[in-house]
């Protein structure tokens, strides 16, 4: 039970790392400018305006 249980925080814990790299990875390579720009296209046309 014990086992299993730090099993899982492992995991978890690995999960995190790998999230917050490539979170920083996607920040520090302008990424997150296409996602906004794609974002506020797809938002504008919803309105009509684009």
């Amino acid at each position: 039970m014990v086992a299993l249980k730090r099993i899982k925080n492992l995991i978890r814990i690995v999960i995190l790392i790998l999230a917050l790299g490539l979170t920083i990875l996607g920040i520090s390579g302008k990424g997150f400018q296409d996602v906004r720009n794609k974002a506020i296209r797809i938002c504008y046309e919803c309105m009509g305006i684009g």
